[in-house]
């Protein structure tokens, strides 16, 4: 019988739109905007990290598209590392509040927000400022770090991850809604919103063990987060995750936001300056049909601030 920890212990400015190639937005080169249909993504720059997730939610027509009245939401952002905001080490957390807050309105019987972090649990989660500014924001903060929350799945269609233990409220919510910052990684390239997924399971040496970038798509095929919110405040463009300099943090004041998983990572990576093509687990999670890694087929929203 499925454990049920958290729920029985009741933890329970102005905006326009440019036409402009995104070539000229740090080498994003995105398909044309088609402002009538809701897009497949949407792209914002040139606000703050909150500003700018209201204009991109509101594009695609508010939270309540994915969150209905009196739904379970997991809010999952990377709080890996027991460094302050302004390092750009883990997602910003004036982001996650505000996320919470729109899930909240849109009628959210509880908001969780977690991560299984690298670093010490506790501290972390005061270091990154995300504890304070989730429960401002009205979430439950919930511990990750006891292999007691997490309980084993099967992963459909899997090549290499084929079993996992995963966090028990992933299992129990409505709603997944996943929320990554951009960085350099040094050994997958980059770590955007497929490899934040690792923050969700336990045993995460089994990832390095049996091919990172393998089991990083393989357990997109167990359940693909409902909307995925890429945080690119302040991005860490090299010797990430653990060994970036000052100097290796650039403030782009950018926020991208899909469904599409593989789509999102896509467009991101490029920021880096990188392709999607030679970030092998994007090009595998488009192999396995997880999502789409061509942009130029897809309509994408541009907001300039």
């Amino acid at each position: 019988m499925k454990r049920r920890t958290f729920l029985q212990q009741g933890f329970i400015a102005g905006a326009t739109v440019s036409n402009i190639s995104l070539f000229g937005w740090h080498n994003l080169a995105f398909g044309q905007d088609v402002a009538s249909v809701t897009p497949d993504l949407v792209a914002v720059r040139n606000g703050e990290p909150d500003v700018m997730f209201d204009k991109a939610i509101a594009a695609v027509g508010g939270m309540n598209t994915f969150v209905q009245q009196g739904q379970i939401v997991v809010v999952k952002p990377n709080i890996g590392w027991d460094r302050k905001p302004e390092t750009g080490a883990n997602t910003n957390p004036l982001l996650v509040k505000r996320i919470v807050e729109h899930c909240l309105s849109a009628g959210a019987k509880k908001v969780y927000v977690f991560d299984h972090v690298v670093n010490r649990g506790a501290k972390t989660y005061k270091t990154s400022g995300i504890e304070q500014t989730a429960k401002a924001g009205g979430a439950i903060v919930a511990p990750a770090g006891s292999k007691t929350y997490y309980e084993p799945v099967t992963i459909p269609g899997a090549e290499r991850l084929k079993t996992a233990r995963v966090h028990e409220l992933l299992l129990e919510a409505d709603v997944f809604i996943n929320v990554p910052v951009l960085k350099h990684h040094f050994s997958s390239q980059a770590t955007i919103a497929m490899k934040n997924l690792m923050g969700v399971v336990w045993d995460r040496e089994t990832y390095h063990r049996q091919g990172l970038h393998d089991c990083i798509a393989d357990f997109c095929l167990y359940r693909i987060p409902d909307l995925n919110i890429v945080d690119a405040y302040r991005v860490t463009m090299a010797n990430g995750p653990q060994r970036a300099r000052e100097s290796d943090i650039a403030l782009k004041k950018m926020l991208l936001l899909s469904a599409d998983i593989v789509a999102i990572d896509a467009a991101a990576v490029k920021i880096l300056g990188k392709e999607p093509q030679n970030i092998r687990y994007i090009r595998l999670g488009h192999e396995k049909k997880i999502g789409t890694m061509n942009l130029a087929e897809l309509n994408i929203h541009k907001i300039v601030l």
